[in-house]
């Protein structure tokens, strides 16, 4: 996400980044660059500027000219507006209410159905919830079909009612089911619909004045750009909504929705949806994305993953194997599927600090382990459990089994030692010995 502006702002920055003088001109000169990288990006005008006005004058205000590392302040103070503008705290959903009533809104198209589902299962699996989904578009079959389909992938109850014409009248009756039958949070899908269209509009503030719900969010899709922040606008207008969710910000995004969303309606960005698996969404951290904008990273997002996805028990197992040289390729398997479940590649290396940058040509595909895991699957459970009895026939095997080559079937061998070596030298502690051999990798 954010490649293109990604690349700008450090083209915009190299200057200040480097151990030349830096003077007020050409502070001044780098922000019209920064200025110039956030309008390609869709990012409103007056937000645009605003923005450069204010790095500036802190720049001079905090007399970052006469200090030691004058470039890496400013890129600081770069970093910190950007979060400011995108909310500055990151804001949490309300879950108060019995049961909690949450109103989605957005447009036709922007992904409300499915991430209805997604915050159904972010609710289910992260906050230990029992949420209800409540199918309230009366204009669509397909809609109310659809949010069955997700409320079956994800184990979550669907309430719907397809011959009632009345979102109003299913809603309230929603609600009067989930609190009859134990269900804490109620998530009402509504029609996508036009801000031009009065009646539309009319429809769901009657809606909302009804069942009077907790949380009241608008989604919208980021690849809108602009557009999205002025439909944002006129709902807002209409709804006074809690917060914004940011959809499809894995696509080929200009960012412009995300930076400039909180100024012009003054609502906070809560959530985010990073891909099309019910997983796919995280809670909107505005410092975080900010990191990564500039192309620092996400470190803290990364761990956070990766805590969700450890399995403290499978760990110590491994640990046990490692320490009796009993690590075969099914651990291996089970660490992949762990990594897997983490999400996106492309999504991760981007939390790696620099590494977009490095890979940013790159065509990261989710499909990266695919090869390896075929390979694996091919070998028979000897041959997993004792990789040393893999010899030149076997080899061929596998790799005929595995639609590889004898090359590749090599190369996941060599790679497989290594890194078990490595695992036993940290398990005794030889960091000197470890040094040399990821040395002698390079």
């Amino acid at each position: 996400m954010f490649n293109n502006l990604t690349e700008k702002l450090d083209k915009a920055l190299h200057v200040l980044k480097g151990h030349g003088s830096i003077t007020e001109v050409n502070v001044a000169e780098t922000l019209k660059e920064v200025r110039r990288a956030l309008l390609d990006a869709d990012v409103n005008f007056k937000t645009a500027k605003e923005f450069t006005n204010t790095v500036k004058e802190k720049a001079l205000g905090q007399n970052v000219l006469t200090t030691l590392q004058p470039g890496q302040l400013m890129v600081k103070l770069v970093k910190d507006e950007l979060a400011d503008l995108m909310g500055g705290e990151t804001a949490g959903i309300n879950l108060s209410g019995a049961p909690t009533v949450i109103l989605m809104s957005g447009l036709q198209g922007s992904g409300k159905t499915t991430f209805s589902g997604k915050l159904a299962n972010y609710l289910k699996t992260k906050k230990t919830k029992k949420p209800l989904l409540v199918a309230c578009d009366i204009y669509r079959p397909a809609a109310i079909n659809q949010l069955h389909v997700v409320g079956d992938q994800i184990g979550v109850e669907v309430y719907s009612e397809p011959d009632n014409k009345n979102p109003v009248d299913i809603a309230q009756k929603a609600i009067a089911y989930a609190k009859q039958n134990g269900f804490n949070v109620v998530i009402v899908d509504t029609a996508g619909r036009l801000a031009i269209d009065e009646a539309m509009m009319t429809e769901i503030a009657n809606v909302h004045k009804a069942i009077n719900p907790q949380e009241t969010l608008f989604v919208v899709d980021a690849m809108t750009g602009q557009d999205a922040v002025n439909t944002a606008k006129a709902f807002n207008d209409r709804l006074n909504f809690d917060g914004v969710v940011l959809t499809k910000l894995d696509g080929d995004t200009r960012g412009g929705a995300a930076i400039s969303i909180k100024s012009v309606v003054d609502k906070p960005i809560k959530f985010i949806g990073t891909g099309e698996k019910m997983d796919a969404i995280d809670v909107f951290h505005p410092a975080r994305m900010a990191d990564r904008i500039l192309g620092m990273g996400d470190v803290v997002s990364l761990v956070e993953r990766a805590q969700e996805q450890f399995d403290e028990e499978e760990a110590r197992k491994i640990q046990k194997k490692i320490a009796k040289n009993q690590f075969g390729f099914d651990d291996f398997l089970s660490q992949i599927q762990q990594v897997k479940k983490m999400g996106s590649m492309k999504d991760l290396v981007g939390m790696i600090p620099g590494a977009g940058k490095a890979l940013k040509d790159v065509d990261i595909d989710d499909d990266a382990f695919k090869g390896i895991e075929a390979i694996i699957h091919s070998m028979t459970p000897t041959e997993r459990t004792q990789p040393s009895v893999i010899n030149g026939s076997r080899k061929k095997r596998i790799a005929k089994g595995s639609g590889t080559s004898v090359q590749q079937v090599n190369q996941l061998l060599k790679q497989f030692n290594q890194m078990s070596k490595m695992m036993k030298m940290m398990q005794g502690g030889g960091g000197k010995k470890m040094m040399q051999m990821m040395g002698n990798m390079r």
